[in-house]
């Protein structure tokens, strides 16, 4: 039996998503040795650009628009020759069955900001709203409220912060949210490229489960047995894998074990997201629903996006927050069937009569999905404190990045992860 492999190397980078990939990029570019040890088979994290069986071109199982501003992300795309895309067409809702142009659905958010930007202290968007917002005259603001925090932030109301709302609310940035055109994925493997073009190294399928450190030294010993020799690790995991239990697939053990960093990621949120890609054989919606761009409404999967202004016959379901968590477990078939029911009464038809005209469907959940378990973080009452105790390099060893420990209004994207990675390499290389 051949014995496990051992691999040494200056920077050790776990995780090969966006902040993984543009540190190896950087820490490389300077000098320094890097390996780079990701789960998956593949770069990216839960940026996927793939194209499935019956799919006319690739689509974004995972991250797909640019949430403005977006700074960083808009550099590297020039850098490797990318463009982007703002989307276009018409928003609707549709309320028991009613289509209606979206006038209202922002209506109600100068009544919320009034009212938040004179809270004295942080509070549970639930709670807040059940203090200041009570009664039946305020059920539709209610609703407006938790359906655009748990469908945009994928949020649960129970724990997310009133406050960082009330500062992404105020910004803005979901009206201004362009693609990057041919997704994401270019970008990342652009990143890969240049960090191996300048010395790293990127070992595929190589889960790390357990990351024994002294200062200046550490060894990560991955699930095939090969054992990593660094003088200073990288750590990018996604949230969902600091909150998975001790004993648990995908728990990743410090030995000596990081109890602040461990109870800062428990603060936090992080929340799930149901991804399901329609392609039809042609555009159908568009006597009902002409120019559609997105559609908000009621149902079991209650948003819907297009590709306007690109043409493409494909709709996107979109499912988050607690709704997307109670599906966790559930069946891609199960899944696609409530889609195709959902989709089905919004443009006042049936589901065989949409399969019918059917080219190809995938689903994304992302709750369920190895080495994730989860789409992307959400701020919680006291989440700047636990972001800060997250990111905290222990020993000028353990360094740590990834959106889940960005702050601000960027905070869940991938510009989150790009800005989050840069520092990181900018404190190894301090």
């Amino acid at each position: 039996m051949a014995a496990s492999p051992h691999y040494h190397t200056d920077v050790l980078i776990i995780g090969a998503g966006a902040a993984g990939l543009l540190a190896a990029r950087e820490l490389a570019a300077a000098g320094r040795r890097v390996l780079l040890a990701e789960a998956q088979n593949r770069l990216g994290g839960r940026v996927h650009t793939l194209q499935p069986a019956g799919f006319r071109a690739p689509l974004e199982a995972g991250a797909e628009f640019m949430h403005e501003p977006v700074p960083l992300t808009k550099a590297l795309l020039a850098a490797a020759g990318i463009s982007w895309q703002g989307t276009a067409g018409q928003t609707y809702q549709v309320k028991g069955g009613q289509v209606q142009p979206d006038t209202n659905f922002f209506a109600q958010l100068p009544t919320l900001l009034a009212r938040l930007s004179t809270l004295p202290h942080d509070l549970p968007l639930a709670e807040f709203l059940a203090r200041e917002f009570s009664g039946d005259e305020h059920a539709s603001l209610r609703a407006f409220a938790t359906q655009f925090a748990e469908g945009y932030d994928a949020a649960d109301a129970q724990r997310v912060s009133a406050w960082a709302l009330r500062d992404e609310w105020a910004a803005g940035g979901a009206d201004d949210s362009p693609r990057p055109l041919g997704g994401y994925g270019p970008l990342l493997h652009w990143l890969g490229a240049q960090a191996q073009a300048a010395g790293a190294a990127i070992h595929l399928a190589t889960p790390v489960q357990e990351i024994r450190w002294q200062p200046g030294a550490a060894t990560a010993l991955a699930e095939n047995g090969a054992s990593y020799h660094a003088r200073q690790v990288l750590c990018t995991v996604p949230l969902g894998v600091w909150q998975r239990p001790a004993g648990q697939p995908g728990h990743l053990a410090f030995a000596p074990e990081l109890p602040t960093h461990r109870a800062a990621a428990a603060q936090l949120g992080f929340g799930s997201v149901i991804k399901v890609q329609l392609e039809f054989e042609e555009v159908f919606w568009h006597k009902r629903l002409p120019e559609l761009e997105f559609l908000l409404s009621d149902e079991p999967v209650p948003t819907w996006w297009s590709q306007l202004p690109d043409a493409r016959p494909l709709l996107t379901g979109w499912l988050a927050g607690p709704a997307a968590e109670r599906l966790r477990a559930a069946s891609l078939k199960a899944v696609l069937a409530l889609a195709l029911s959902s989709l089905a009464r919004l443009l006042g038809t049936s589901p065989a009569a949409l399969r019918a005209r059917l080219r190809a469907s995938y689903v994304r959940n992302w709750g369920a999905e190895p080495h994730t378990y989860g789409a992307y973080s959400y701020p919680t009452v006291g989440a700047p404190a636990a972001r800060a105790a997250l990111a905290a390099p222990v020993a000028g060893t353990l360094f740590f990045a990834g959106e889940g420990v960005h702050g601000g209004i960027a905070a869940g994207t991938v510009e989150a992860a790009l800005v989050s990675g840069q520092a990181a390499a900018r404190a190894l290389l301090a």
